[in-house]
């Protein structure tokens, strides 16, 4: 992946920089979240590609052996259950690349983020 000097400006550098079984892989969740979170918007942010509506939805970062998924899932029991098999330190969600990959997990989880972020910053009037 991108070292800190030739660092991705683009979730398409980010990805162009993977190998190409993972980028697929790269491509088919940046669809998947943009299908969940239409009017969020891309960014790159701690050199990885993330997600913004009202704040950070998502960030996604390809491993050796898996994909990261961040940030942890709070507020929604039955999905916290659902991801739990893929829970690593911090609660941060890791899927490996060598099984299939949960893509109705990460629409799930970016769907919860979304009304998560709207409801905060509804409150803040």
């Amino acid at each position: 992946m991108p070292t800190k000097r030739n660092a991705p400006a683009t979730i398409d550098e980010y990805i162009a920089a993977a190998s190409p079984d993972v980028q697929a892989i790269l491509q088919k969740i940046r669809k998947v979240v943009r299908s969940a979170a239409p009017d969020a918007q891309e960014a790159i942010s701690y050199q990885i590609p993330a997600f913004k509506l009202n704040g950070v939805l998502v960030y996604f970062a390809a491993f050796k052996k898996h994909i990261g998924f961040y940030p942890p899932v709070s507020g929604d029991a039955r999905l916290e259950k659902a991801v739990s098999p893929y829970a690593g330190e911090k609660g941060n969600l890791r899927f490996p690349l060598d099984q299939p990959m949960r893509f109705d997990l990460i629409e799930r989880i970016t769907k919860l983020r979304v009304k998560q972020n709207m409801a905060k910053a509804a409150s803040r009037g």
